[in-house]
């Protein structure tokens, strides 16, 4: 049992990925003030942990009832993410201010797609699969989630520091970068949906 919790711990933590969403938030939430840069924190862990709890309690059945596999899914996840990466590297300064304006970062994309991610929604289907993980070893792994996203909590309270080190000029370089990583990401959720990484290794 040890070794399942610390088996999904280890591949909840990479899917979420807690370290990469504490920089996304810090540079979205740069010119936001102190108290709304908490609730959107807040408010970023819980909307995520509704996505991912409802994928792990209704994620398999809903895909297998539409006839949609999981790595269909993951490819449509993969696309989405690049294509907000592509816009987090070429958006300018004012058009990011007026994209904040017109809807709630914590929902799109701090929630989804950056911390209830493609592979993190994937990861929590597979490791509570139904047809090989009873009910206990699936409330264990859905309990281990929910520490995951309690230290991304943590992390994204914490970020108001790390704005105050690098300032709003670092917090758009932080943006752009953050953008390339995303957009890398997602080609990789790609290429192994698709086989293409295990393709080109064996030639």
């Amino acid at each position: 049992m040890l070794d399942k919790v610390l088996h999904d711990f280890l591949v909840i933590w990479a899917t979420i990925d807690p370290i990469g969403t504490m920089a996304l938030f810090a540079a979205l939430t740069a010119k936001l003030p102190a108290d709304r840069r908490r609730k959107t924190a807040f408010k970023t862990v819980g909307y995520a942990a509704i996505v991912l709890i409802g994928a792990i309690v209704i994620g398999q059945l809903l895909l297998t009832a539409m006839g949609i596999s999981l790595l269909s899914f993951q490819v449509a996840g993969g696309i989405i993410l690049f294509l907000f990466g592509l816009q987090m590297i070429f958006a300018e300064e004012a058009q990011q201010g007026d994209v904040e304006s017109q809807h709630d970062i914590s929902v799109f994309p701090l929630a989804i797609p950056a911390t209830a991610s493609p592979g993190a929604i994937l990861a929590v289907i597979l490791i509570t699969d139904n047809h090989i993980y009873s009910v206990q070893e699936q409330v264990i792994s859905a309990i281990t989630m929910l520490v995951v996203l309690l230290i991304t909590l943590l992390l994204l309270l914490l970020s108001e520091r790390i704005l105050k080190v690098i300032g709003v000029g670092g917090a758009s370089i932080l943006t752009r970068i953050m953008g390339l990583i995303l957009a890398a990401l997602s080609v990789e959720f790609v290429m192994e949906a698709l086989g293409v990484a295990k393709w080109v290794a064996n030639n």
